[in-house]
């Protein structure tokens, strides 16, 4: 791409809410003039799409190789919470995906995570205290302090969790908030504290709480929860407060697209083109003091080309003036990701996934397909040799956490219902948040498979059933290092083969799962230490008989 260029259409100016015929000069990477132009193609520039919440270690890809991805569906930059890899890595994870960020030309906004661990009732491989978070909120490349998922510690005042929130606030930088199911005076007490924003409500009367509380809300579509269609009504209510996200979203998905498919579905509803092409360009600009151009002289030169506003069929992308995707294509080249790690846990025998039978009734998490919540059954379970067992007849299987941190743990194991497997196991060390190995399975030999194909490659996800299938994520045990098309290829391959042949009837089998030791998500969900109930903030026995709910693990 030379250093001087043109391109020529109808120019959509979101400040000015006008469609007008206009060519773009550009010069040395900026928007140099902006000038009328009587006749021009029949075809639309406007800003690129920002995701305002994503997890890039979620696409499974080191940011490098997501903006590969990303690009041709016309995303310029992403406001990224690294938290992922940083329960694994501390603050080294974060300056992992800083700097492979680096390599290709997109905007990478990664934050201070401000919740490692996310709660201490789970073991990750790191702790970024309040020191450790100002630290990174003192570097120029650090523009905000990421969700505060520790909405708890909010409202109950903690120390730290308090400390973290001020020293975003004393360097005037945005605070993410993180808040499923806070409302009524809870939600105006969370973001009184300096939260502002939110990600995961899942009614429409709960964000409408959020937004009487003064937070922005970022309307989420991903892999595991799709919140899209409950929630875009609100584009008509609060048009100005409103951002699109993806959260997480897995390869097989981001190749088939991103925040153009959230605004190709808002135009088609009729809602206003100039407030939903806001909602995806504009706002996360604005509000996280992003780098990022807006179509304006002396802007950077990043911006689409689309065919039209209905279809929306991005023909090019531009970032930083560089023709980096074109129909389709990507242009961005690619580039060679370290492989980091931690990954400590050694294989186990089936033995080590008996639950010896304390009652005839177990506490199950029901899981829920593209949701992030779970509910809670209290089931009869069969009981074999002293030892309650799963029945899969009555979708009743085992779920497994197993600490990747330590050479000698054990397996914490529990009950669940939907997953609807009829034979074998899956299992991840993807796992929200802490990343230890997650697994659920019809028979603790199948679970034992699954979890050792794991741990033989220091991290990925695997599925069983007479044979072993595996998709190794070298890089922290969660990302891959191979090209994207080739990881969303054999994740399809695996996701499928958990459909096809262990009967799974979930859209995501393997994003559900990561998500079933996700403390900070109610109700009921199993870490490496127990089985957490989300909504008393406590541990509690799987055998409700048994014992009251217990208190926080040392």
């Amino acid at each position: 791409m030379p250093d001087s260029f043109s391109v020529a259409g109808h120019l959509v100016d979101l400040h000015d809410r006008e469609i007008r015929a206009a060519t773009v000069h550009v010069q040395d990477g900026g928007i140099d003039r902006i000038e009328p132009t009587d006749s021009v193609p029949d075809r639309y520039l406007l800003p690129g799409f920002v995701d305002a919440h994503v997890h890039v270690e979620s696409s499974m890809l080191p940011p490098s190789e997501f903006a590969r991805a990303a690009v041709v569906h016309g995303t310029v930059g992403t406001v990224s919470d690294p938290h992922e890899i940083a329960n694994v890595l501390g603050v080294a994870g974060v300056e992992y995906m800083i700097e492979d960020g680096r390599q290709v030309p997109f905007h990478f906004a990664f934050g201070a995570p401000s919740c490692v661990p996310a709660t201490p009732f789970e073991t990750a491989g790191a702790e970024l205290g309040p020191d450790t978070v100002s630290d990174l909120l003192d570097r120029d490349d650090v523009p905000y302090l990421s969700e505060m998922m520790d909405y708890p510690g909010v409202l109950n005042g903690d120390p730290d969790v308090l400390a973290k929130i001020r020293a975003a606030q004393v360097r005037d930088m945005p605070v993410d908030g993180h808040a499923p199911g806070v409302r009524g005076d809870d939600v105006q007490q969370y973001a009184a504290a300096g939260i502002e924003t939110d990600h995961e409500s899942v009614s429409i009367e709960e964000a409408r709480e959020k937004l009487e509380a003064g937070m922005k809300l970022a309307i989420r579509e991903g892999s595991a929860a799709k919140n899209f269609d409950e929630l875009i009504p609100l584009m008509d209510e609060a048009p100005d407060r409103l951002l699109f996200c993806s959260d997480d979203r897995h390869p097989d998905a981001l190749v088939d697209g991103h925040i153009d498919g959230l605004v190709r579905r808002a135009l088609a509803r009729g809602y206003d083109r100039f407030d939903v092409l806001r909602a995806a360009c504009v706002h996360p600009v604005e509000h996280y003091g992003l780098d990022v151009g807006l179509l304006r002289e002396g802007d950077p030169a990043d911006f689409i080309v689309v065919d039209d506003l209905s279809a929306l069929t991005v023909q090019r992308t531009y970032v930083d003036g560089q023709l980096v995707a074109e129909e389709g294509e990507t242009h961005i080249e690619r580039t060679p990701s370290d492989v980091v790690n931690r990954f400590d846990a050694e294989p186990v025998g089936p033995e080590a996934f008996r639950v010896s039978a304390e009652g005839t009734q177990v506490r199950a998490i029901t899981a829920v397909d593209n949701q992030l919540v779970t509910g809670e059954d209290i089931v009869e379970t069969p009981v074999e040799d002293g030892d309650a067992a799963a029945d899969p007849d009555r979708d009743l299987l085992k779920l497994a956490v197993l600490n990747r941190y330590d050479v000698n743990s054990e397996p914490a194991v529990a009950f669940t219902r939907g997953f609807g497997l009829d034979e074998g196991a899956l299992a991840s060390s993807v796992a929200h948040d802490s990343h230890n190995v997650v697994a659920v399975g019809t028979s603790d030999d199948a679970l034992a498979r699954a979890v050792n194909a794991v741990i033989q490659q220091e991290g990925g996800i695997s599925a069983v059933a007479e044979g072993t299938h595996v998709l190794p994520l070298p890089i922290g045990g969660l990302m891959s290092d191979e090209p994207h098309d080739v990881v969303a290829r054999r994740y399809t391959r695996l996701s499928r083969f958990v459909q096809e042949e262990l009967g799974s009837p979930m859209d995501a089998p393997f994003m559900t799962l990561s998500f079933m030791a996700l403390l900070v998500i109610p109700k009921l969900k199993l870490s490496d230490q127990g089985l957490f109930d989300g909504d008393a903030f406590a541990f509690v026995d799987q055998f409700p008989d048994v014992s009251p709910p217990r208190e926080e693990s040392s």
